[in-house]
């Protein structure tokens, strides 16, 4: 009566809390994964969820099923790595950077998972702070960069990580902490500080401040968020930082953050690849790896639209 589907479907939604989100996920329309469920519960006559709830809370019998699911899908996802590896070869190598420092805090589970679950592939790994990581990934220095800054190189793809909104962590007796959202011209007063690469690479110049003709009145360098966040709650300046790295900090109150415009800015974190090695096993075990770790441990993330960046900005 239960198939693979449903708890595939039951543990995205879980994971995603919405029936849209789901439906993105999985490459379904939200229509068919509510036909999907609703048959699922007229098979074991009883409410799995329940609806119009945000997020989505599951009944006693959806939890029965979903404590199933977490047994039974690693299985057959190890069985599915295990196949991949006899077919296409379990050797080969792996060389990563990314560009962003609060990456770290999700990527070295997933590194750790992969590492077990593909012994024989040559793993490194690097961050790209100073270097420009995706030439490297086009001359084959590189075999994936994780990064919020798609450029159009020819041969290079960028498969889609999750979605996250940009925010501005502030002191919670900064001057801008009343306010319910931060425009661009609020930071012509105030000390930015930001990760030591080059502005071009950091979200709130990409999609805030430089859009808007602003610049900060003075830029601050930090190499770890702890000690960004450290400057921002002792009144020495603001910083922009995604929403998911952040959520700790927010819960034990050391900052406040809030968002870049009235609606908000979101982007999009992706997994670049050489097309050409985009079809390699261990390559899409890894990418879907990471996307379950992120789904798992971060907080406030989308999932992403599965199409290319289109390079229209």
């Amino acid at each position: 009566m239960i198939e693979i589907k449903h708890l595939k479907t039951l543990t995205t939604l879980n994971a995603t809390g919405s029936l849209i989100d789901t439906a993105r996920q999985l490459h379904l329309t939200q229509s068919a994964i509510s036909h999907q469920l609703k048959e699922l519960e007229g098979r074991l006559n009883c409410a799995l969820f329940i609806r119009k709830s945000r997020p989505i809370r599951f009944t006693v019998s959806g939890l029965r099923l979903l404590d199933l699911a977490e047994q039974v899908l690693p299985q057959i996802n190890n069985a599915e790595r295990d196949v991949a590896r006899f077919c296409s070869g379990n050797a080969g190598r792996l060389h990563m950077a990314i560009e962003c420092h609060s990456c770290f805090q999700w990527l070295m589970p997933a590194i750790d998972k992969f590492r077990d679950s593909w012994p024989e592939v040559e793993l490194d790994f690097c961050s790209g702070f100073s270097f420009l990581p995706l030439p490297a990934l086009k001359r084959g220095n590189l075999d994936l960069v994780v990064t919020s800054d798609p450029q159009p190189i020819e041969g290079i793809s960028y498969i889609p990580l999750f979605r996250y909104q940009p925010m501005l962590a502030l002191s919670r007796h900064h001057r801008l902490a009343h306010k319910n959202y931060i425009e661009a011209e609020d930071l012509s007063q105030e000390t930015l500080i930001t990760y030591p690469v080059e502005k071009e690479r950091l979200d709130i110049f990409n999609l805030f401040l430089t859009p808007e003709g602003v610049s900060p009145a003075k830029i601050r360098h930090a190499d770890l968020t702890l000690m960004m966040l450290q400057l921002v709650a002792s009144g020495r300046g603001v910083a922009g930082l995604p929403n998911w790295a952040l959520f700790e900090y927010l819960q034990k109150d050391y900052v406040v953050a809030r968002r870049l415009g009235k609606e908000g800015i979101w982007n999009t974190l992706y997994a670049a690849v050489r097309e050409e090695q985009q079809g390699m096993a261990y390559l899409q075990d890894f990418i879907k790896t990471a996307i379950t770790c992120c789904f798992k441990d971060l907080k406030g993330i989308k999932v992403a639209d599965c199409e290319q960046p289109s390079f229209t900005k």
